[in-house]
């Protein structure tokens, strides 16, 4: 199996050196850019299957990097590093097709289990978890081999996570399902109910797949409890 590339876009130096060595000891391949512009550059010379993004970043910032990236190369994984305690940041960045966040300090095996877990969900293991491989509601389809989803023929763009977070509900179609079942469905990242970004990601999956978002007929919420997938749709 070929080796997983990892670039990481941050301006601190000595945190990217001390990174780069803890991954690369955990089989992963390891790039460095101090910038957007550069990490944009590196990205276009070689890509990398999952980006590491520093959001507070000279010149570009990191959530204009994450914007072009997603733009530009839309099957890229992206993991931002965020400032702890700053939830705007953290929202906006999902908005924008970041997979992950992590905030800073961190420690290198919380960083290192977040990589596994979103190059886990944009891989084989994400596609081998149920038997049954494509569903059709209306106009709407969700291809698990090819990781597709599309409206009347038209592809919809959603990250790895959005994917399998839609996958898991059009799976359970009919049933009321909590936040925490959605996650626990999921796998692959620790069950936080008072994260409110699975709420962010449903908005995201919303504007996606839905003809009018503000008035949802796929994706519906149960308020006080979480979501249902509609099992009948046009």
């Amino acid at each position: 199996m070929a080796q997983q590339q990892l670039l990481m876009i941050e301006d601190d130096s000595r945190l990217a050196v001390m990174v780069g060595e803890y991954l690369r000891q955990s089989g992963y391949g390891f790039t460095h850019a101090v910038d957007g512009e550069s990490g944009l550059a590196a990205l276009q010379a070689s890509q990398a299957d999952l980006v590491i993004l520093d959001l507070m970043l000279p010149g570009i910032d990191g959530l204009e990097v994450c914007r072009r990236l997603k733009v530009l190369y839309p099957a890229i994984a992206v993991l931002m590093l965020t400032a702890k305690g700053d939830p705007m940041d953290r929202i906006v960045g999902l908005e924008m097709g970041a997979d992950d966040y992590l905030p800073k300090p961190f420690e290198p095996r919380e960083l290192l289990a977040r990589i596994r877990a979103v190059l886990r969900r944009s891989g084989d293991d994400a596609s081998s978890g149920s038997g049954q491989k494509s569903l059709q509601f209306g106009s709407l389809e969700i291809d698990r081999d090819s990781r597709m989803v599309c409206v009347a023929g038209k592809p919809c763009e959603l990250t790895s996570y959005q994917f399998d977070l839609l996958f898991a509900l059009a799976e359970r179609a009919g049933r009321v399902l909590t936040r925490d079942q959605i996650m626990e469905a999921v796998r692959g990242r620790e069950l936080e109910a008072f994260d409110r970004s699975i709420d962010v990601h449903m908005g995201r999956i919303r504007h996606a797949i839905e003809v009018d978002a503000k008035e949802p007929k796929r994706i519906l919420t149960v308020r006080g409890v979480g979501y249902v997938f509609a099992k009948q749709q046009d």
